[in-house]
Parts: C-alpha cells; sequence; structure tokens
C-alpha cells in the first residue's frame, strides 16, 4: 500500500487498512480454528486435536485461551467469513495504530478506531496533555505476544478480548523539548486486554476497541 502523506488521507487509509486485516477473509482457504494457547494433549488425543485442528503459528503466538473456544465458535456460526488467524493479524495492527494515533493525539484516527467510553477518555487524555504542553515521543518496541482471552455473541454483536503482551519506550517533553518523564533507552512492560466489538452483518467492517484495562 503506497504511503499516505496528506492528513485528509489518513481516516481512509486506517478504515481500508482494517477491512483489509480485520476478520476478511480471501475466499479460498478453510476456516482456521487456533490451537487453545494451554493445549498441551499427546498426538494420540484424536478426540480434541478433530475437533481443533492444530493450525498454530508457534513463532508468533497467535493463539486463544481454551474459555474462548466456544465464542469463537458462536460467532464462525453467526459469520462464516470470520477467519481467526485474520482477526488476531488485525488486532495487532490496530493495537499499533490506536497506540501512535493516540501518543500523536490524532483525534480523526482515533474515532475510526475506537468506540464507547474509551474514545472519550482518549480524547480527554489528549486534551490535557495538550493543555500541559507536553508531548509524548512514545514507541512501540516489540509486541511479545497476543492471544484472545475470552470471545462471546450477544444477539448479533460479537466482542472479542484480546491480550497484548509488549514492550514500550515512553518520553513525555514538555513545550521546550526538555523531558518531563521516562527514557528511551528502557522499554517498559506493557500487559493490556482490549476488547474488540462488531455487529453481525453489519455494513461497517470494522472492529471498533470499546474496552481496554490492565491484564492480571
Amino acid at each position: 500500500m503506497p504511503e499516505i502523506i496528506l492528513l485528509a488521507l489518513v481516516a481512509l487509509f486506517v478504515g481500508l487498512r482494517l477491512y483489509s486485516v480485520l476478520g476478511r477473509r480471501t475466499g479460498h482457504e478453510q476456516q482456521p480454528i487456533l490451537k487453545p494457547a494451554e493445549t498441551t494433549a499427546a498426538p494420540d488425543a484424536a478426540a480434541p486435536v478433530a475437533e481443533l485442528p492444530a493450525e498454530r503459528p508457534e513463532a508468533s503466538g497467535l493463539v486463544y485461551e481454551e474459555p474462548a473456544a466456544p465464542g469463537i465458535r458462536a460467532i464462525i456460526s453467526a459469520d462464516p467469513n470470520f477467519d481467526v488467524a485474520r482477526f488476531l493479524e488485525g488486532a495487532q495492527a490496530a493495537y499499533k495504530m490506536v497506540l501512535e494515533a493516540f501518543w500523536n493525539g490524532d483525534r480523526e484516527a482515533l474515532r475510526y478506531l475506537v468506540g464507547g467510553s474509551v474514545l472519550g477518555a482518549f480524547e480527554e487524555a489528549i486534551a490535557e496533555r495538550e493543555t500541559a504542553g507536553h508531548r509524548l515521543e512514545n514507541r512501540l518496541v516489540a509486541i511479545e505476544r497476543t492471544v484472545i482471552e475470552d470471545a462471546r455473541l450477544s444477539g448479533r454483536t460479537a466482542e472479542i478480548d484480546v491480550r497484548f503482551d509488549s514492550d514500550i519506550a515512553a518520553v513525555t517533553r514538555d513545550g521546550e523539548g526538555t523531558l518531563v518523564a521516562g527514557t528511551m533507552t528502557d522499554a517498559v512492560p506493557s500487559r493490556d486486554v482490549w476488547t474488540f466489538r462488531r455487529g453481525i452483518g453489519s455494513a461497517d467492517p470494522n472492529w471498533l476497541l470499546v474496552e481496554t484495562d490492565q491484564a492480571d
């Protein structure tokens, strides 16, 4: 995708980016169900392996926890186009885009990615930061692990809780560029659980971030 330069095209870029990676399928692959994060059954334990095919990209750690399995099945039943692996790839992309939009104070981008009370909290925090004359120079160093912790379908509304274990370098400067807090040399571990929501059958293909919490 060509680099987006004009600020006026940021919102369009975000929408298209999420449409391409969050929950959309290519149309020819089989529906993947990723192996539960804690499953360690022996190869001859045929029943659970047959029910949940062992298609797990071990290197990337893209998995779901066992409690999420019923919800994932319910979502797939309601929306056969839902793809677990592609959703997780999109969730990682959304995690990075939301953080960068928040750090940069990009309210327009956030409105395409975030909904509910979370959007209001983000905008309030940005306003407070601007009033104080502070700016962030944060950087997402790495996403160490991404895992679906839970999933549910209520009526025609799907919600998926995704845990992100990441390392973030955080720096706050004042209007003169003086360091207020943080350092770029030491990354701080961040453990977050984000809830994404989408209406099944909605014309909008995007999943919105509607809740954030710290992981236990």
